[in-house]
């Protein structure tokens, strides 16, 4: 990879990473609905306008934008409100993979392989240690909203998987577009008019200034960089890198939220990443052991 687009990859990880501390400051001034509604609202607008709808069946490109932005943020943001701190919900956020592979498998009849399955174990370990650690309460619900975050996320996936765009930020914007009236309609209901009318009217720099992060930089500008940079290189490549977002997530967490790292923490977050890494490197390590019998 050319020093550039390395240099591209580390900023893209790090947006990524920061983000799961922007969402709790979000959430100060919002309720995690219309905070939901709010980011997607101007992610779609006005570059929906001038952006040609991605070539596919609209039915695809609605199932890809209620599951990967409308439930899987609606659960994030609320799993987050919730009680579970930004620096787990970045690790959590992460199976996704293996619930990507599972519905592969059940949607493609694509088959695991022992190696996908063993990571998925490990990784599955990891998550018992959060579980046991953090059962009960309202961190308790949220560790399920964010673990049901990341199956919308793998749903999301496999529709994405239908879908051809022009760009990837046109199936972002025109996916946005299709979870805004999801996401609005939910906020009404759940949260209420009078709640959202005194978000808006009480609504202060350091929420704004989210918004503005999570809108600009998370969304158009990540899924831009991600885009290019799988575009240039083999995903094999690429994607190893996302195992940093975790570790962003937790030390932006610990320095600007005050979230403590217990030694449970350290162990979840060793193994998770553990699974993460045998699913993203195995064809990587196999082509290795492959020159090496060579």
């Amino acid at each position: 990879m050319k020093i550039k687009d390395l240099l591209l990859t580390f900023l893209l990880i790090l947006l990524w990473g920061l983000n799961f501390v922007v969402i709790r400051v979000g959430l100060n001034g919002f309720p995690p609905l219309l905070l939901a509604a709010a980011r997607f609202a101007f992610a779609a607008f006005p570059l929906v306008l001038f952006l040609p709808r991605p070539k596919a069946a609209l039915k695809h490109i609605i199932g890809y934008g209620l599951s990967t932005f409308a439930l899987q943020f609606s659960f994030l943001f609320t799993g987050i409100h919730l009680g579970l701190s930004p620096g787990l919900a970045s690790l959590i956020l992460q199976l996704q993979a293996f619930f990507s592979i599972g519905l592969a498998a059940l949607v493609f009849k694509e088959r695991p392989s022992l190696w996908k399955l063993g990571g998925a174990l490990i990784a599955l370990f990891g998550l018992a240690i959060v579980a046991v650690n953090i059962s009960g309460g309202t961190s308790g619900i949220g560790l399920a909203l964010t673990l049901a975050a990341a199956l919308s996320w793998a749903t999301g996936n496999m529709f994405s998987k239908k879908v051809i765009a022009d760009s990837p930020l046109s199936l972002v914007v025109w996916g946005s577009l299709v979870a805004l009236p999801a996401l609005a309609a939910l906020s009404l209901f759940i949260e209420g008019p009078d709640q959202i009318v005194g978000a808006l009217k009480g609504i202060t720099w350091s929420t704004a200034l989210a918004i503005v992060y999570l809108v600009y930089l998370s969304t158009h500008l990540c899924y831009g960089l991600w885009g290019y940079l799988l575009n240039r290189y083999p995903t094999s490549v690429v994607a190893p890198f996302t195992l940093l977002i975790p570790i962003i997530g937790f030390a932006s967490s610990t320095v600007f939220l005050g979230e403590d790292f217990p030694i449970w923490k350290l162990a979840a977050a060793l193994l998770v990443l553990a699974g993460l890494g045998f699913n993203l490197l195995e064809l990587p390590i196999k082509r290795l052991f492959a020159k090496n019998r060579i």
